[in-house]
């Protein structure tokens, strides 16, 4: 959602062109004399933000995420180089005007800017003094001795790896197998039947034998081969916890005065 631009929430703010490249940060806030309000700005570029280049507000607004200009990077690259030290002259205002085809402000009769468009001077009008100081108080943090602490951090994640190889083979066993099979066989037994009218049959007394053949079962063993059991192989992920452990470096910060004393933070 766009807002007013108010110079001193612009300082140290994103500069994006229309097609969302970033093209800096705002260094200082230039303001026309006649309405009071933001006109030029200087956008830090360079590898550490040691260059300051004037880009117009012109069609400008301000977002959430930046101050959103109508020139592209290019543009602002190819600027003319000018020091932002609070004072602009005709000459290089009309540099500025011409390189980002904005009309030229419109002059007097003897010739001199207009001053609702006049080139800002230092202490005069053409910047406005309380985007000076909060430019310069930027530039004074800008400009203070600093330090960076930094850490080592665990990055952990995880990683396929091969843990070994598992085969399915069948092999051959022999074992005893006992099985209760009923057999039968005939066994001799003697009937004996009394005469009951003596004389129906020729009696003699003799000697003599007769023959009887006996069966019996026996166990037959035959074999034979049937599948019993298919087996396959299948994998099935387990997910289970690991605690990893390891040494990380970081630095820290300690003010030693004249007396030796020390303090860490």
């Amino acid at each position: 959602m766009a807002k007013t631009m108010q110079p001193q929430e612009l300082i140290d703010s994103a500069v994006v062109d229309p097609t969302g490249n970033k093209l800096g940060k705002v260094g200082n806030v230039y303001l026309a004399d006649a309405t009071r309000q933001p006109e030029w700005i200087t956008v830090k570029t360079g590898l550490f933000g040691t260059k300051e280049s004037f880009v117009p507000l012109s069609g400008a607004h301000a977002d959430r995420d930046g101050v959103h200009v109508r020139v592209d990077k290019d543009a602002v690259t190819d600027a003319p180089r000018i020091e932002a030290d609070g004072h602009l002259s005709a000459e290089e205002s009309e540099q500025l005007y011409k390189h980002y085809g904005l009309p030229m402000p419109r002059t007097s009769p003897d010739g001199r800017m207009d001053d609702r468009a006049q080139a800002p001077r230092p202490g005069g009008t053409g910047r406005d003094k309380a985007a000076m100081n909060a430019g310069a108080g930027m530039k004074d943090r800008d400009t203070e001795p600093t330090m960076t602490r930094s850490e080592e951090r665990l990055n952990v994640g995880t990683e396929q790896v091969e843990t070994g190889h598992v085969r399915l083979r069948k092999y051959v066993v022999t074992e005893e197998q006992q099985v209760t099979v009923p057999v039968s066989h005939e066994e001799v037994r003697i009937e004996r039947e009394p005469i009951t009218k003596p004389g129906g049959e020729r009696a003699e007394i003799a000697e003599d034998e007769q023959e009887v053949v006996l069966h019996a079962e026996k166990p037959v063993v035959n074999k034979e081969t049937v599948a019993v059991e298919r087996a396959r192989l299948k994998t099935e992920t387990v997910t289970e916890d690991q605690t990893i452990s390891g040494k990380v470096r970081k630095e820290q910060f300690e003010v030693t005065d004249d007396e030796g004393k020390h303090r860490k933070s």
